[in-house]
């Protein structure tokens, strides 16, 4: 979509001026690992309108190939507003004007699969699904897979059953944004979307709202299939369970491994735009095959840049520079204090 910021805080209604940009989830996420070094495939439909070739041209020049663009001459791009603070303060305002939208009209028919098949990971969004019934049939069809089996006893978890031959590792960020959805599926849906994904992103605090569950464990509980599982906390960080078989090797519960890490402290410049970068982030160090630890402080470092950056997006710190900070010591990370310019090679970190 092409978003549109306030120029100031406010009520959208006393607000007097717009500042253009991009949005998306997918295609934050996507630019944030274009610019991190990775080779990145954006595959989504727009209007054949100014909208739609500012979209593309702005996200190509992340260095995102967006060959796969469909362009919709009978569909207009689709646009929204919101307030200038974050999703989560109080008084936020979102307006979507995304009904009848090229994106809506994507489907198993209109978006080729060789398309999606080419990379070793998928990132798919839960917003996406909420855009019309075509794109949830397109949705539950590249997270179909058969049920898991009932798990063996004692104690050991059942590997997920095969997925169709060729599927890379689907990544799916739950992205619950109830103004989207057209009646009170909306959160079974997401559910069941995230149980077909290998990699699942979720906030502690949307996982509440949308499943009312509460809680590591009564999310893990929520989400058995997932080989990764990670749920954010906010400023408490982000907790991942690993359920790969290497990792739950001799757990007698057979849960998997949960790694707790804890964000360093950041000076924020504006507040949106830390969920897709947290996203790219753990997705760049998954495609590298790092621990998971390090996957997660990944995650965070790209998070903060973000949030020292006035918009969305921003050009993440050197992987070298990024690899020094994320093999700190425990007692060096937590003392980390990120402000605007951290990212560049020649700034020097704080400390607390």
């Amino acid at each position: 979509m092409v978003t549109f910021v306030p120029t100031r805080p406010g009520r959208l209604a006393d607000v007097p001026a717009f500042t253009r940009t991009i949005g998306g989830a997918e295609s934050n996420v996507a630019c944030a690992l274009a610019a991190a070094g990775h080779r990145v495939r954006w595959v989504s439909r727009v209007g054949a309108d100014g909208f739609g070739d500012h979209l593309v041209e702005a996200i190509g020049s992340y260095g995102v190939d967006v060959r796969a663009v469909r362009r919709d001459p009978e569909r207009p791009t689709g646009i929204y507003f919101r307030t200038a603070d974050d999703r989560a303060a109080d008084g936020h305002e979102v307006l979507y004007y995304r009904a009848g939208s090229a994106a809506s009209a994507m489907s198993p028919d209109t978006v080729p699969r060789h398309d999606l098949w080419a990379g070793r990971i998928l990132h798919l969004s839960g917003i996406t699904a909420a855009l019309s019934e075509d794109c949830l049939a397109l949705m539950r069809e590249l997270t179909a897979r058969p049920p898991l089996a009932p798990r063996p006893s004692p104690g050991r978890a059942a590997a997920p059953p095969p997925a169709d031959p060729g599927r890379p590792l689907i990544s799916f960020d739950v992205n619950h944004r109830p103004g989207l959805w057209r009646d009170a599926a909306g959160p079974r849906v997401l559910l069941d979307l995230a149980r077909g994904a290998d990699i699942v992103f979720v906030g502690a605090d949307e996982a509440e709202a949308a499943w009312g569950v509460r809680g590591a464990r009564a999310i893990s509980d929520a989400l058995p299939e997932p080989e990764l599982l990670v749920i954010k906390l906010g400023k408490g960080g982000a907790v991942v369970i690993d359920r790969s078989p290497r990792a739950i090797e001799g757990i007698e519960d057979g849960d998997g491994v949960a790694t707790l890490v804890r964000p360093p402290a950041v000076d924020v410049v504006a507040p949106v735009g830390a969920g897709d970068a947290f996203a790219a982030g753990f997705l760049s160090a998954t495609l590298r095959g790092l621990p998971v630890r390090d996957r997660i402080r990944h995650g965070h470092l790209m998070a903060a840049a973000a949030l020292t950056v006035p918009g969305d997006l921003t050009q993440p710190p050197a992987r070298a520079h990024a690899d020094r900070l994320v093999a700190l010591d425990d007692t060096a990370w937590g003392r980390l204090r990120l402000g605007p310019g951290w990212t560049g090679d020649d700034q020097e970190v704080r400390t607390r």
